[in-house]
């Protein structure tokens, strides 16, 4: 089909929405590494897994074989009220920076919690809802997943109880009081109102938390309330499983017009985007029908990938929760207090660190007054305030159109636009008034973090 009949926007019609999940671990020759009990260092059975997650939700978690879960129907009912969300073709982009590269981007941010993280809540807190739950707990950075699985809690009558990383708390007031709107509580992390908490605020005073803090908070209010389950925003298998839907969505647009992609490109935090944006154009590669290039944009202040080591490590700063092999700065490291809160955690997706550790993704990192600038420059042209955590992706975006400028290379770029930017102009602000640094850890912060990763015969780091 001839480039001048791609519309600027490319909609699925509701019946081409995908019906399933597609789970990329069927197609990986190295699967991921299991979770362990810390205490016996053994694989994590269901049963183990079910005090803390819900039941169908640790069945996905442990599936590594079936490529294709089908999504219930009432969450399909749900996923129609904001998808098929837009693939767009960025033109005014392109115009601007006068890039051979064809750009496109997928638009995950037209929702009310404006974040793709409702994807995943809402199947979460339909399977507690299943399973007769009264509710579930949490953690959140920058706040979209709390504002998510809040509206997937008050659409299914299910109580939210949410621990907020407390920089994050006190920058973004507004996307606190959205969850609050939709009935959830929510709690600075770390706070006193746990055991955990008090014990990080003892040894951490005056941090401004992390998501690995409001992890173990979260779990902790889940293990020890009856009637309870704790649900995770990204990093969990079960997660980039539902947001498979994103790339899923992307790939048949995509098709229906005829166009391959070059390069995809992802903000890195936990992995949940990253990994559903690239899940069956991953699929394609790993099983030998097409090459892509896939690049993870991680904030320079939390390097997971890029300075992290490929170990077994806690999930959670306070060391309750299960071990996971992946890529991580230790439990024990403490981000900045940097603006793109999503991205502001210690670890990577154990299915996207395993996928980087054997040379299928390729990871950069970028600093934050950059990532601004690139935000800026694309909400001018392309009339969206985009996140600070999309941003990453966008800036590397731009690099790479750049690159094309220079040789002349007509490649297409896919990236992931997951989510608006409106509860966060306190950052903006920062940054147009010169008042927003970039922060770096040092090789001793990193080396810091990585003293506490566990220590058994064969984690050496």
């Amino acid at each position: 089909m001839s480039e001048n009949k791609i519309p600027y926007k490319i909609y699925l019609e509701e019946s081409e929405m995908p019906k399933a999940w597609y789970n990329v671990r069927a197609d990986m020759k190295n699967k991921p590494a299991p979770l362990l009990n810390p205490g016996t260092l053994q694989p994590m059975t269901a049963q183990e897994l079910g005090a803390v997650f819900c039941d169908e939700l640790v069945q996905q978690e442990l599936d590594t074989e079936n490529a294709y879960i089908p999504i219930p129907q009432e969450i399909l009912d749900f996923y129609k009220m904001y998808r098929p969300s837009p693939l767009v073709r960025a033109y005014c982009l392109e115009e601007k920076l006068q890039t051979p590269a064809k750009i496109y981007y997928k638009f995950e941010g037209n929702n009310t919690s404006g974040s793709h993280k409702l994807n995943s809540a809402i199947a979460q807190a339909y399977y507690a809802k299943n399973q007769g739950l009264k509710g579930v707990t949490t953690e959140t950075g920058a706040g979209q997943w709390g504002t998510a699985l809040s509206m997937a809690c008050a659409y299914l009558g299910l109580d939210c109880k949410v621990y907020m990383v407390k920089c994050s708390y006190e920058q973004k007031p507004f996307r606190r009081e959205v969850m609050r709107t939709y009935g959830a509580s929510v709690t600075p992390s770390p706070s006193m109102t746990t055991e955990v908490g008090r014990k990080i605020l003892e040894q951490h005073p005056g941090t401004t938390g992390s998501l690995g803090c409001a992890i173990s908070e979260a779990v902790e209010a889940a293990t020890s309330t009856p009637g309870y389950r704790y649900v995770l925003g990204s990093v969990l298998n079960q997660v980039l499983l539902h947001q498979s839907i994103i790339g899923m969505e992307s790939k048949a647009a995509m098709d229906k017009y005829g166009i391959v992609p070059d390069v995809i490109i992802g903000c890195a935090g936990g992995g949940s985007n990253l990994g559903g944006l690239i899940s069956p154009f991953m699929g394609e590669m790993l099983r030998g029908e097409r090459n892509y290039r896939f690049i993870a944009v991680e904030p320079a202040s939390c390097p997971s990938l890029t300075r992290g080591k490929f170990v077994y490590d806690f999930c959670d700063t306070g060391m309750v929760t299960p071990l996971a092999k992946m890529y991580t700065l230790g439990s024990n490291f403490i981000p900045s207090a940097s603006h793109a809160g999503g991205l502001r955690y210690h670890g990577m997706s154990p299915v996207v660190s395993q996928l980087y550790h054997d040379g299928y993704i390729e990871a950069t990192s970028v600093e934050q007054t950059s990532v601004f600038a690139a935000a800026e420059q694309f909400a001018r042209v392309e009339g969206i305030l985009p996140a600070p955590e999309s941003s990453h992706a966008i800036k590397v975006a731009i690099d790479e159109a750049l690159k094309c400028k220079e040789t002349g290379e007509e490649k297409t770029i896919l990236f992931g636009l997951t989510g608006t930017g409106y509860f966060d102009m306190y950052a903006y602000e920062k940054f147009n008034n010169g008042d927003m640094g970039d922060y770096i850890p040092t090789d001793e912060d990193i080396m810091a973090g990585l003293k506490g990763i566990p220590q058994f015969p064969g984690n050496e780091i």
